[in-house]
């Protein structure tokens, strides 16, 4: 089995246990991994090796929390989910009743959510950064909103198998929730990217380890079921050191760690470009499309990557005797950690 993703945990066992299945001459199996700590697979493994065991219970309130902060929304009312699920229930309904008595409130959602993207698209473009951030909050809610319906119908289907909840209204929001998430396909209006002729040019491959990895010894309890529904708008500059970290593993190879990373880029390369008063002037005086064309730029780029060799030398390097890096850099710096923006000011 060839793993080229991130496992931990339930996941991982699921994953790599499918190698279990019998196959006639089949003897040994084999697993290449190009992602995982092989000392955190066995942990996982360890959980579920001969019983597995329950920290403590799990609250079977956490389904009328989650109820009630979805209630809270305001997105749907008490008249759209009894209209769904009177559909549900009527043996003689059709698809299209079911549909009619979704698509109200899926429209609705639907539309709201185009009308916040469209809105951070344009707040962007002219450089709104108040406007911005309201439409990127709108987006984000309607997006934790759909996460927590998903996370309601699977905690209900849970839990009312071991636990009678004795109340209607309970069972009506998991049937109208488990068919409302379907409707909701927030993100996924970006058109398709056409990889025809992407063409691999280099790859490079390391052996980092090849663990034996001993079943045995106690095993960790497993935590019960907590606090879901819990999630709530993520930090913007959380996001932002995110998005930043996986476009400089896109530039740099070796392994250098995030923290090195994020330092170099908006601390070392920015603190030094900020210090330019060609730069200051040039952000003062232009648009950002003028400015990313700058001749200065670069120099001043190439400036700053060289006082930085001595403390950075390996990502310096490879700056220094790459054009593709360079550009990368540059619009990191442009796009991600606002070197234009902070010029100005």
């Amino acid at each position: 089995m060839y793993v080229d993703k991130r496992l931990a945990g339930i996941q991982a066992v699921q994953t790599l246990s499918r190698l279990n299945r019998a196959y006639p001459s089949k003897d040994t199996t084999y697993v290449l991994d190009f992602v995982n700590d092989g000392h955190e697979v066995l942990e996982a493994f360890k959980t579920y090796y001969e019983t597995a065991q329950l920290a403590s219970t799990t609250d079977p309130n956490l389904v009328f929390d989650l109820r009630a902060k979805l209630d809270a929304s305001g997105f749907y009312d008490d008249f759209e989910v009894e209209r769904v699920v009177r559909v549900e229930i009527d043996p003689r309904s059709r698809q299209g009743d079911l549909a009619a008595a979704l698509t109200p409130v899926a429209d609705r959602l639907m539309k709201r959510y185009e009308a916040y993207r469209i809105a951070l698209k344009e707040a962007v473009a002219r450089q709104d950064k108040a406007a911005a951030k309201t439409a990127q909050d709108e987006l984000d809610v309607l997006t934790l909103f759909k996460n927590d319906a998903g996370a309601f119908v699977r905690l209900y289907t849970f839990l009312s198998q071991i636990f009678d909840y004795g109340n209607t209204t309970i069972e009506k929001r998991a049937v109208f929730f488990r068919h409302l998430v379907r409707l909701l396909d927030f993100g996924r209006e970006r058109p398709g990217i056409d990889l025809s002729k992407v063409v691999l040019t280099h790859h490079a491959v390391k052996a980092r380890s090849q663990p034996a990895m001993i079943l045995g010894g106690d095993a960790p309890a497993l935590p019960p079921i907590e606090a879901t529904g819990s999630g709530m708008v993520r930090e913007r500059a959380t996001a932002y050191m995110a998005e930043i970290i996986d476009r400089v593993n896109d530039l740099f190879h070796g392994d250098l760690p995030d923290q090195d990373k994020l330092v170099y880029v908006n601390d070392v390369l920015m603190g030094k470009l900020l210090e330019s008063e060609v730069l200051r002037q040039q952000a003062a005086s232009n648009t950002k499309q003028q400015f990313a064309t700058s001749p200065d730029l670069q120099t001043e780029l190439t400036n700053a990557i060289i006082s930085a060799l001595d403390a950075h030398n390996a990502m310096s390097s490879q700056a220094l005797n790459s054009p593709d890096v360079q550009r990368g850099l540059k619009d990191i710096l442009l796009n991600h950690v606002h070197l234009y923006e902070r010029l100005r000011e």
